[in-house]
């Protein structure tokens, strides 16, 4: 938590200034500017944009455990980088790679270190369709790479994946979903097979701020079990020394879940953006 407050009361204070060296630049390049960050706004809510992102998304969820006094912290670091294939498919690779640390989440102990890593890689069409969606598809692997057995489930994972979408003046709207299998791993430990679905919505302003709502809904097909958190959140596009930077802050409350799942949370996510020049 020290290392983001730094960074959100910087990149808060230069909200202003950006905003403001926006509207008084004047005529053409004010217009282009404009236009530049509204792009940017909206890229930063599609998840096969060509953009190279780097996401850092603070999770804090609260009331999980066996006595639901339980604390979960959450860093996940996703990077994403887009590679041209050709005129008319990009590649686009997304990886999340967890940071944990919790307590009394699982009985009364406390555990920290690496979860699982999960790779995602999209094939997507460099131009949306006729109608303006924006598609993509491809495979998703999950490495076993959780630093300690209660972090992680120990097995090797893999399936489809494809999102889809539709950004409409200032609604961003859609859905990304994926399901995984195990093939490998560590004998005793239970078998994966869970589908994700991530529908949302957004709505962006003139001012390059965001207001969205989504859910990050799995559900555990051995287990017969679905967990749903619903996640409301605001977005803001602000540079810091002329590196564009999306900030958001948002809260979740968990509808559905297993018996030990945390009652609510909060997310704050510092997102550092390189656009091409």
């Amino acid at each position: 938590m020290k290392t983001t407050i730094p960074t959100l009361l910087c990149a808060l204070t230069a909200s202003t200034a950006f905003a403001q060296n926006t509207a008084s630049s004047g005529g053409v390049a004010a217009n282009d500017e404009n236009e530049k960050a509204a792009e940017l706004a909206k890229a930063t809510l599609n998840p096969i944009a060509s953009l190279i992102s780097l996401p850092l998304q603070n999770n804090f969820d609260w009331g999980g455990g066996p006595n639901d006094d339980g604390f979960q912290y959450r860093l996940n670091v996703q990077p994403v980088i887009p590679f041209s294939l050709n005129e008319d498919w990009n590649l686009i690779s997304r990886t999340i790679v967890p940071y944990i640390e919790q307590n009394d989440i699982i009985g009364t102990s406390s555990q920290s270190g690496l979860g699982d890593i999960l790779q995602s890689a999209f094939f997507s069409p460099v131009k949306p369709t006729e109608s303006g969606w924006i598609w993509g598809t491809g495979p998703v692997l999950q490495i076993p790479s959780a630093t300690d057995d209660l972090l992680g489930e120990e097995k090797w994972g893999a399936g489809p994946t494809a999102v889809v979408l539709k950004q409409q003046g200032p609604w961003t709207y859609g859905a990304l979903a994926n399901h995984v299998w195990s093939f490998a791993g560590k004998d005793g430990r239970e078998d994966v097979n869970r589908t994700f679905l991530q529908p949302f919505v957004s709505y962006t302003t003139k001012t390059f701020t965001t207001f969205g709502i989504n859910t990050e809904s799995t559900y555990d097909w051995v287990q017969s079990q679905w967990n749903v958190p619903i996640n409301v959140f605001v977005q803001k596009l602000v540079k810091v020394d002329g590196q564009p930077i999306s900030l958001q802050l948002g809260g979740r409350y968990n509808v559905e879940g297993p018996d030990n799942k945390p009652e609510w949370g909060l997310r704050f996510q510092v997102q550092f953006l390189f656009p091409k020049s």
